[in-house]
């Protein structure tokens, strides 16, 4: 039983603009703190964005004031703006849910299966 379902991933030129949504079961997108992931190759996966059950967000420096993480609580979709990307954003994008607003792998209790986003330069 899928828990998080990402999609929306794809390729785009530097500066450019990409949106990902995760679906999440019921029981998950109201009770759990729910985020982003991201790991490239040859690398360990790292938080990119969170967002708790009351709104409050936390970004990755590297992402700050260009990546927004939002949430429709009606659709039960997480979802994440990712505007002026560059190369070192390229990497396999994932979902999580998480208990604590940690933005750590190491908390996460559901993982989706990821979703590429590859920029060119």
């Amino acid at each position: 039983q899928v828990q998080v379902a990402e999609c929306g991933g794809g390729s785009v030129q530097a500066e450019g603009s990409l949106r990902l949504a995760c679906l999440s079961s019921g029981h998950i997108h109201g009770s759990y703190c729910m985020g982003w992931f991201r790991q490239a190759p040859g690398k360990e996966r790292e938080g990119v964005a969170t967002i708790d059950v009351y709104g409050v967000t936390s970004y990755a420096d590297s992402v700050k004031g260009r990546f927004t993480i939002s949430k429709d609580s009606a659709k039960r979709t997480l979802y994440l703006e990712m505007n002026s990307l560059k190369p070192e954003d390229t990497a396999t994008y994932y979902c999580a849910a998480f208990r604590a607003f940690v933005l750590s792998a190491g908390w996460v209790n559901y993982w989706g299966q990821g979703t590429q986003v590859t920029v060119s330069s």
